[in-house]
């Protein structure tokens, strides 16, 4: 006869919470928890801001609901999203590299990592800047974009080692621009910019933009981050 495992009553009630969120569309209010759980809200809080702290939970500015974090979202991708995330930006994908003749790549968040998940070439020997298939967050423009706009993973992060004065301030540079610059940080001669991209309010992914730092100087960046955006906007639109 098979023995009945012993459970962890902790990890069984923080699993029935995220069930009960995702149930709710994503996101739900403390008291509507507590109550289909049958819990009180002091113990059902200390669960969700364990989860908070550790990137499964968010709560948005101004929204007293909880909401599925970062990082839960990211397993969804790890256990079989990457093909669909592929297929829907392809298109955009093509299209900035079009505009720009340069190489774009696709990058989601992996852990405490960037990971590289498809690369459109321009056709350019010259130009052709295939990122590795992970990358360090900080530093590279693709990771300043998911530190910026996924707080529970920079705050896991943080948690993990300490991130200096300069890449604090290039995280809210990246906040308020709405794209993320890399001048020869990752690899030596060559430039980047990366924007986010968005589904259903959450950053999902990354699109990135490299090439040789003499063809891409910080202007040249600027203007092309800008139109990375404009292509995304209208790949949003399109997919609603």
């Amino acid at each position: 006869m098979e023995k009945t495992p012993r459970l962890i009553q902790s990890i069984e009630r923080s699993a029935a919470i995220l069930e009960i969120i995702a149930q709710k569309g994503g996101h739900a209010r403390l008291q509507e928890i507590a109550g289909t759980l049958g819990l009180g809200k002091t113990t059902v809080h200390n669960i969700l801001q364990t989860l908070d702290h550790l990137g499964y939970v968010q709560r948005r500015q101004g929204d007293v609901r909880y909401h599925l974090g970062g990082r839960i979202l990211n397993l969804a991708r790890i256990a079989g999203d990457d093909n669909a995330l592929r297929a829907r930006l392809h298109p955009v994908m093509t299209a900035i590299a079009r505009d720009s003749g340069m190489t774009v790549y696709l990058a989601a968040p992996s852990g405490d990592e960037a990971a590289y998940l498809e690369v459109v070439d321009c056709h350019d020997p010259a130009v052709d800047g295939r990122p590795p298939l992970h990358e360090q967050l900080e530093g590279s423009a693709v990771g300043l974009v998911f530190l910026a706009f996924v707080p529970g993973l920079r705050k896991r992060v943080m948690t993990t080692r300490e991130l200096d004065v300069d890449t604090l301030t290039r995280i809210e540079e990246v906040r308020v621009k709405g794209y993320a610059i890399d001048i020869e940080a990752c690899r030596p001669g060559w430039n980047c910019v990366a924007i986010p991209w968005r589904e259903k309010g959450e950053v999902r992914a990354s699109i990135g933009l490299t090439g040789p730092a003499a063809r891409l100087p910080h202007a040249r960046l600027v203007r092309l981050g800008w139109m990375m955006m404009r292509h995304v906007e209208r790949a949003a639109v399109q997919q609603c």
